[in-house]
């Protein structure tokens, strides 16, 4: 039970590094878009320089030129913007292995959807990931990458190819969350392969007394517009965990595909109306119509499904340990009675419309797979159910410690 809490609290320390270093990067990324957008053409600006911006924060006022290359001459401190996004990309990485790979079995592996290894999963999940990069940066180098709406809309398509092919090879739950790392890693490589290299590119020039290329700049500016829109779709994916309605429903990969024009929609209104050129309030009427399809398709069964059948998967050996166990009909009887109400394919408590977080205890097979949440939740703590509103005896409780603790030994 020790490892099992520590592990959870690596998870969570994790977690939370994710959060401070996406919030560093997208705050960042959200400033200088919209710094970019303001600028304003002015009589004295120096030779090189695009426009200028006069800003007021915290008391300050700070007067802020932008050049579209380089200035004449480098200046003695420059400050860049990178780290946020390293330590974003590495941070989510490392929440990927301990929550996802750790545990493949419980949240990557789906049965139902697909027979396979946890070597196998592992492998599919990293041989994806990095494919997403080569086949996005091939697109950008491409002809095909002097159309900005082309190239936007060929990229389109291949995040909904992603958002299918994902969900038949993962969970659910797995498949949202692989489709934000898919995408936030082209964001993150951009900055790193591309946006970084070729500032640094025009600093050399620079130092050495030479004109820095213009297509280094343009080709930058190409890959953080793209980073820009794909901010939005990929928090929602990142949140999408805690609400099985977008990830635990048959039209799942419809409704992340609608998420990444939703994306879009947003970002256009506040582009817009950064680079002064009106307020399109119209792009909130698009966004809500997409989100009122997305509420639709998630109530919509798969075709000739019946939801209301059990599916009683094939327990793997570390799920057959937890059902062999002696104390597992005492535990199931207790989760049964106490649990499965909301944790069910059709949840019979008033106001839940989807088992919380897609987690399903219903079969031997459920329970024995979700074994350390059920310890850790309703057992060691008193998390679950919600204000003890089942009332779960401490006995249950303790046993539902014992049956965990006995399992693993």
């Amino acid at each position: 039970m020790e490892l099992a809490i520590m592990w959870d609290w690596l998870a969570f320390a994790v977690r939370w590094l994710h959060v401070i270093t996406a919030i560093a990067w997208i705050g960042s990324s959200f400033y200088f878009i919209a710094l970019d957008l303001g600028l304003r053409k002015a009589p004295d600006l120096p030779e090189g320089a695009h426009g200028e911006e006069w800003q007021v924060h915290g008391g300050g006022f700070y007067h802020i030129r932008k050049y579209l290359v380089a200035p004449a001459t480098m200046p003695e401190h420059l400050t860049w913007f990178k780290w946020e996004s390293y330590a974003t990309w590495l941070s989510g990485f490392a929440l990927l292995c301990v929550v996802y790979y750790a545990s493949a079995d419980l949240y990557l592996i789906d049965p139902n959807v697909l027979e396979m290894s946890r070597a196998t999963a592992i492998a599919v999940s990293i041989a994806s990931i990095a494919l997403g990069w080569i086949i996005y940066d091939l697109l950008c180098k491409s002809p095909l990458g002097r159309s900005t709406t082309g190239l936007m809309l060929l990229l389109y398509l291949v995040l909904v190819a992603m958002a299918w092919g994902y969900t038949q090879v993962f969970t659910g739950r797995a498949a949202f969350l692989h489709l934000g790392v898919f995408t936030a890693t082209i964001m993150s490589a951009n900055v790193f392969m591309i946006i970084i290299p070729n500032q640094k590119k025009v600093v050399a020039a620079l130092l050495a007394g030479k004109t820095p290329d213009p297509a280094l700049g343009a080709q930058a500016k190409q890959r953080s517009l793209h980073n820009n829109y794909l901010t939005l779709p990929v928090i929602f994916l990142m949140l999408s965990n805690h609400y099985p309605l977008a990830f635990a429903t048959p039209w799942n990969w419809a409704i992340a595909s609608l998420v990444f024009l939703m994306g879009v929609s947003i970002r256009h209104f506040f582009n817009t109306m950064h680079a002064g050129k009106g307020k399109p309030w119209w792009t909130w009427l698009v966004t809500a119509a997409l989100f009122a399809a997305i509420v639709w398709l998630s109530m919509q069964p798969a075709p000739g499904a019946d939801p209301a059948e059990l599916a009683e998967a094939r327990p793997s050996p570390r799920q057959a340990r937890f059902i062999d166990d002696p104390h597992f009909e005492a535990v199931r009887d207790t989760v049964l009675s106490r649990c499965s109400m909301c944790h069910a394919r059709e949840p019979l408590w008033e106001g839940i419309a989807a088992a919380p977080k897609g987690v399903l205890l219903e079969t031997d097979t459920d329970i024995a797979a979700h074994a350390r949440e059920i310890a850790l939740q309703a057992g060691f703590t008193h998390a679950m159910p919600p204000a003890n509103i089942t009332y779960v005896e401490p006995e249950e409780r303790a046993r539902l410690v014992a049956w965990y603790e006995s399992a693993t030994r």
